[in-house]
């Protein structure tokens, strides 16, 4: 289905005008018509006023027709028309339209919302807000703005089955309004239901945090992929799953991004303890690296200026006190020897 778009049907003002003038020049055309009747002296009066008298019932009774066929489009707005279920074409530039009276606008996502939260409204929270609120006239237009979907929070598996919740916010638009009307029968729920098929799909491949000895790219080499350190990364693979289904739905991804992500809470606090075992771990290593390079310089200065000369049992207890003091966690307390070195 391709789009076809009506640019010379901007008239609907002109024809407006001319039913109004239709209306007001047949009122009186009537009246007149009707007198004539009854006083017309001659077959030929009579049957003329007679016409006259038809043409302008008939135009006073049906006249209002061609007013069905006046369209408003407003910026960033288009409509899907169809005339006796065959697809005419779409307007989309604003303006006054003018179309045939008979035809019928489409837009099979009327009823659904994306709300704040992302989730569409289902058909039971439609109906139970339609009974407990005034009936609303159908929109028929649609939007050709940049939207968001904000999908619900997920709780998925990533790479290792460590289960995490995560959110994403779409921003996404309809480029082909004769694909979203008639390729898909919502697009909407379409397009939210792709948005949670992506995000699965994309995630289960990334480890939460950088670990070792895992491919996330499919290049066969491991890499430091994972969903908190390439964000970027993975909103971008996940923005081009989203495109490669939703393109026969006529809509376009303009931006995808994390908004939320988390470990789920049953690991939550297992999690918190690693992260903080292995920020400990580093943080001894880079300790004990750096005293083990201070006692060095500690060594080799004495040893280069001849301040004093140790032996190997004198050494060992020498760089045995200095690590202590270097790596202990809190200060250490000096003892002066008054005694011999000895």
């Amino acid at each position: 289905m391709e789009e076809k778009i009506l640019h010379k049907k901007q008239n609907g003002l002109l024809v407006l005008i001319i039913t109004i003038l239709l209306w007001v020049a047949f009122i009186p055309v009537a009246v007149c018509s009707a007198i004539y009747m009854e006083e017309a002296y001659s077959t030929v009066g009579f049957v003329i006023s007679t016409v006259l008298m038809i043409i302008s019932i008939l135009v006073l009774s049906f006249g209002w027709i061609p007013l069905l066929g006046l369209r408003i489009i407003k910026p960033q707005e288009a409509l899907v028309i169809t005339l006796f279920g065959k697809y005419i074409g779409t307007l989309k530039n604003e303006g006054f339209y003018f179309v045939n009276p008979f035809s019928s606008s489409i837009n099979p996502a009327d009823r659904t919302k994306l709300n704040q939260s992302g989730t569409t409204v289902n058909s039971q929270m439609i109906e139970r807000t339609s009974t407990t609120s005034t009936a609303s006239v159908p929109r028929k237009q649609i939007s050709l703005k940049i939207m968001t979907l904000n999908n619900n929070v997920q709780k998925i598996n990533d790479c290792l089955g460590n289960p995490i919740e995560i959110g994403i916010a779409v921003m996404w638009r309809v480029v082909d309004t004769a694909k979203a009307v008639f390729n898909v029968d919502n697009y909407k729920e379409y397009l939210s239901l792709q948005c949670d098929s992506a995000l699965r799909n994309i995630v289960r491949l990334y480890p939460y945090d950088v670990t070792q000895n895992v491919d996330t790219t499919g290049d066969g080499n491991s890499d430091e992929g994972s969903l908190r350190g390439s964000s970027e990364v993975v909103a971008q693979r996940i923005k081009e799953e989203i495109q490669g289904k939703v393109t026969e739905a006529g809509l376009e991804i303009v931006e995808a991004r994390i908004t939320y992500l988390a470990y789920a809470t049953e690991i939550a606090a297992v999690m918190l303890q690693r992260q903080q075992a292995a920020a400990i771990i580093d943080a001894r290593k880079m300790i004990v690296e750096g005293a083990v390079s201070m006692v060095e310089m500690a060594l080799d200065r004495l040893n280069k200026n001849k301040v004093v000369t140790f032996d190997e049992e004198r050494k060992a207890a020498m760089v045995s006190n200095l690590l202590v003091v270097l790596c202990g966690n809190k200060d250490a307390q000096p003892v002066v020897n008054s005694g011999s070195l000895y």
